[in-house]
């Protein structure tokens, strides 16, 4: 089995007063949050900016300090199988719309019920969960 490691990032913007998550739809159809593999002796956090940068276009966001969860997953490919683990971070955008990039077939601003509803793996929507109650307590202390 061969593993594979990937970094990304809840991407989320304050619009009006209310939180919204960035959705971005891949081409097999599951709806995520930007990601990808490492590249060479990048660190995990390093990955996750380079991705939400290439996947959103987004260049004005910062990583929220603290949060970093991850889930894994095993899949098939050119005959292989794959054990992937994908590493999660929350980042804030200063930035209102971002750009579809040609790795994905679409992508959407979604506040928190809908973006729980949409989000179609069990991994991610597990840590959208925990990356929302997270970002509640961090607004409540007045640290975002």
């Amino acid at each position: 089995m061969i593993e594979a490691t990937s970094a990304g990032a809840i991407l989320f913007r304050d619009t009006r007063g209310r939180r919204e998550y960035l959705l971005l739809k891949s081409r097999p159809g599951d709806w995520e949050f930007p990601k990808g593999g490492v590249e060479g002796d990048e660190e995990l956090q390093q990955t996750a900016i380079r991705e939400v940068t290439e996947e959103a276009s987004i260049e004005e966001f910062r990583l929220i300090d603290g949060f970093r969860e991850d889930y894994d997953y095993i899949f098939e490919a050119d005959g292989n199988t794959i054990h992937k683990t994908v590493h999660l971070f929350i980042a804030k955008s200063y930035e209102a719309s971002a750009e579809l990039s040609n790795e994905h077939r679409d992508l959407q601003w979604r506040d928190y019920e809908q973006a729980i509803n949409t989000v179609t793996q069990d991994g991610p929507r597990e840590i959208l969960e925990e990356a929302h109650e997270f970002l509640n307590e961090k607004g409540a202390e007045g640290e975002l």
